[in-house]
C-alpha cells in the first residue's frame, strides 16, 4: 500500500483523538472554566454539529481546489483549533476552538477517501479507506486512555498541545507522501464541473440509498454505545474504574473490524455490507439479552465493535461508486451522515431510557435501526440489479439491431 496511506492515518488519528479524547477530560475541563456538566457537555455535541456543517459545507466551498491542497489547509485549520483549545482562557474560546478543530473533520475524512481510493488500483480501494480510517480507531483504542491520562497528570491543556503536535507531524506527512495529482482532474483540481458538477452527483437514487444506509447502520450502533457506560455498571456489574479499559476491548474491536471489513467489501460491497448488518442486529440483540452477565457482555461488547466499523469501508466505498464521476461532496455528505445516524442513535436511546426501559433499551433500538439498514441495502442491491439486467438487455437489443449477433456490454 502506498506510504501516503499512512499520512492520512495519522491525520484521522489527530482528528479522531481530538473529537473523543475530551469526554474523559471534561470534569477537568469544566472545573477549569467553572461551568456546569450540561456547558461543559457542550464542547462535545458542539464539536458534532460543526463535523456535520463542515463535511458539506467546508467539502462544497472547495470542490475545484487540489485535494492534496486542500488537505493541507484542513490540516491548518486543525493545528489552529486544537493550539487556540490549548491556550483558551474562558470557555467561549474554548468552545471556538473545539468548533474550528471540527470543521475540518467531516472534509477531511471525505475528501481523504476519495485520495486514498485514488492511490491504489480499483481492487483495493476498501482496504485503502480502511488503512485511512485505522487512525480514527487507533485514537479509541490508544490515544482516548493515554491522552486522558496526560491531561490528568499534566493538565489537560498538555493533552491539546500534544494533539496539536500530532496535527503539525500529519502535516508534514501529507505534504511529502501523498501525490498532488491523486484521484484529480487532468487540471489539476479536484473535480471536473466544480460544485454543479458534484451536486449533480446527488441525482442518483443510489447515492441517497447509501446515505440511508449509513445514519441507519452507523447510527444503530453509536446509539447503543453512547450509553455504554450506564449499560456496562447499571446491568453488569462492572464498577466504573473498569469503564476505561472495557472501552480499550471495544476499540480493538473496531480496529479489528475496519481491516477485515475493507478487505471483505473490496469483493463484493453490497454482500459485505449484508452479511456484516445482519450480524450487528443479532449481536446487538444478544447484547441485550446478556447484557447482566459480565463475561457475556465483554464478548457481545468487543463483536459490537468489530460488526459495527467493519461496515465503515463498505458504506464509505458505496458512496464513492454511486458518485463516481464527482465523489468529493457525496463523501463529505457520507460523513455528516454518520454523523446524523450517531445524534439519530443516541436521541432514540434516550427517549427509551426516559420512558423508564431500562439500560438495555438502546441497545435494542440500536438492533432495530441496524434492520432498517439491512432493508435498505435490499432495496438498493435489487434496484441495481434490475438496472444492470435491463441495460444488459437495451445493449443486446442494439447489437442485434446492428447486424451483430455478439453480446457487448
Amino acid at each position: 500500500m502506498p506510504v501516503g496511506l499512512i499520512a492520512l492515518a495519522l491525520g484521522g488519528f489527530g482528528i479522531g483523538l481530538t473529537e473523543f479524547v475530551i469526554a474523559g477530560l471534561l470534569p477537568e475541563v469544566g472545573a477549569d472554566f467553572h461551568v456546569d456538566a450540561a456547558a461543559a457537555g457542550w464542547l462535545i455535541s458542539g464539536y458534532a454539529l460543526a463535523v456535520a456543517v463542515g463535511a458539506v459545507g467546508l467539502t462544497a466551498a472547495v470542490t475545484r481546489l487540489p485535494r492534496k491542497t486542500v488537505l493541507l489547509g484542513l490540516m491548518v485549520l486543525f493545528i489552529i483549533g486544537n493550539a487556540l483549545s490549548a491556550v483558551a482562557t474562558d470557555y467561549p474560546t474554548m468552545l471556538a476552538g473545539r468548533i474550528v478543530a471540527a470543521l475540518c473533520h467531516g472534509a477531511f475524512f471525505g475528501i481523504g477517501s476519495v485520495v486514498a481510493a485514488g492511490m491504489v488500483e480499483p481492487d483495493k480501494r476498501a482496504r485503502a479507506i480502511a488503512i485511512m480510517f485505522t487512525g480514527l480507531t487507533a485514537a479509541n483504542v490508544l490515544g482516548v486512555p493515554f491522552g486522558t491520562l496526560l491531561g490528568q497528570q499534566l493538565g489537560w491543556r498538555s493533552t491539546f498541545w500534544a494533539i496539536t503536535a500530532i496535527g503539525v507531524i500529519a502535516f508534514v506527512g501529507l505534504a511529502i507522501l501523498v501525490p498532488r495529482s491523486t484521484g484529480q482532474a487532468a487540471d489539476g483540481t479536484a473535480a471536473a464541473g466544480g460544485l454543479r458538477g458534484e451536486l449533480r452527483a446527488f441525482r442518483s437514487a443510489q447515492l441517497w440509498l447509501s446515505l440511508a444506509a449509513t445514519v441507519l447502520g452507523f447510527g444503530g450502533m453509536f446509539g447503543a454505545f453512547t450509553y455504554i457506560a450506564y449499560t456496562l455498571t447499571g446491568l453488569s456489574g462492572f464498577p466504573a474504574a473498569a469503564v476505561p479499559w472495557l472501552l480499550i476491548l471495544f476499540g480493538v474491536g473496531l480496529f479489528v473490524g475496519n481491516a477485515v471489513g475493507g478487505r471483505f467489501a473490496d469483493r463484493s460491497i453490497d454482500g459485505t455490507l449484508l452479511v456484516v448488518l445482519a450480524a450487528l442486529a443479532v449481536i446487538l440483540g444478544l447484547f441485550a439479552a446478556v447484557a447482566s452477565l459480565p463475561v457475556g457482555a465483554v464478548i457481545a461488547l468487543v463483536l459490537m465493535g468489530a460488526a459495527g466499523f467493519a461496515t465503515v469501508p463498505a458504506l464509505q466505498l458505496r458512496v464513492l461508486r454511486s458518485a463516481e464521476s464527482a465523489p468529493t461532496l457525496a463523501s463529505g455528505a457520507n460523513i455528516a451522515a454518520f454523523n446524523v445516524g450517531n445524534a439519530l442513535g443516541a436521541w432514540l436511546g434516550g427517549l427509551t431510557i426516559a420512558a423508564g426501559l431500562g439500560y438495555a433499551s438502546p441497545l435494542w433500538v440500536g438492533a432495530a435501526m441496524t434492520v432498517a439498514a439491512l432493508v435498505v441495502i435490499l432495496v438498493a442491491a435489487r434496484l441495481r440489479n434490475r438496472l444492470f439486467r435491463e441495460g444488459r438487455q437495451r445493449s443486446t437489443l442494439t447489437t442485434v439491431s446492428n447486424g451483430r449477433p455478439t453480446i457487448r456490454g
